[in-house]
């Protein structure tokens, strides 16, 4: 994390100062196609077809690569209702430490299945860029791992008070589990268990804006960043903080409130980025 400066606009333009998080990108590209059917027995959606690009599948480390690509036979297929994309990260070239690539799955947006296929045909077999997805001031939805705090009571896991101290047993713990009829202890009642670790996803998350991997020094504290290092690829500014420890993997997709439909994307004046001090 970090700090920047921001020109606010409108009758009152001040600038301001506000707290970020600085995710490294690291080499992504698209190595397949997923198309999803309707199941005739059960009406659920199921893989029904995979398309590969021959050598970005071989690169993602996929087994069994069928032939060349050929999108346009997902067209006129009978059944596909939605159609995905395969990427995969090699974080090898950034400072995680991590040598094996990170396969996942990601929705394309379209209007259409034909619309989503012509998306997809850009961008097979290439390099996905994060400024040519994401727009500056763009607000996003971002999917992480919290930190992991092992097991907690029930202070620190739901902020219960401590009772007083004339209570009959502990102070640090709950002072009834439920009503002494139910013979059985409800679900929300707070009692001590695994704290963090959770999936979580933060909705309407603003991007301040997205780098090129030349401007990396733009945002590189002298002595890096503590339980980091130093960014040397792509990366992304976002207002605020970001569930999850500094070399946990992070997702981030377009907001699914479509924030930005009625005032439209506003890119953010940033006048300042700290680089000296200790960054977290």
């Amino acid at each position: 994390m970090s700090h920047v400066a921001i020109m606010e606009e409108g009758a009152r333009a001040s600038e301001t100062s506000r707290s970020c998080t600085i995710i490294e990108v690291p080499t992504t590209e698209m190595y397949g196609v997923r198309a999803y059917s309707k199941e005739r027995s059960t009406g659920y959606k199921k893989a029904s077809r995979e398309v590969y690009d021959k050598a970005a599948a071989q690169r993602a480390g996929v087994k069994k690569v069928a032939s060349e690509p050929n999108l346009d036979s997902l067209k006129v297929e009978e059944g596909v209702i939605d159609v995905t994309a395969l990427l995969v990260a090699y974080p090898r070239g950034i400072a995680t430490g991590q040598h094996h690539p990170d396969r996942y799955e990601a929705a394309i947006v379209g209007n259409s299945i034909d619309d989503k296929i012509e998306f997809a045909k850009k961008l097979l077999g290439k390099e996905v860029k994060p400024y040519d997805i994401f727009k500056n001031g763009e607000h996003v939805d971002i999917t992480s791992v919290s930190k992991g705090k092992g097991w907690q009571g029930v202070i620190k896991r739901f902020g219960v008070a401590r009772l007083s101290h004339k209570a009959t047993q502990k102070t640090r713990h709950v002072g009834t589990l439920g009503a002494f009829g139910m013979k059985r202890v409800l679900y929300t009642v707070p009692q001590s268990g695994q704290t963090g670790y959770n999936y979580r996803t933060e909705h309407n998350k603003r991007i301040l804006k997205t780098g090129k991997k030349e401007d990396s020094q733009q945002v590189n504290p002298a002595s890096g960043f503590i339980n980091y290092g130093k960014i040397t690829s792509d990366y992304i500014i976002i207002d605020g903080s970001v569930a999850g420890p500094a070399k946990r993997l992070v997702r981030i997709r377009k907001s699914i409130g479509n924030r930005d439909a009625k005032g439209g994307i506003k890119e953010p004046k940033i006048s300042y980025i700290a680089t000296t001090g200790k960054a977290i």
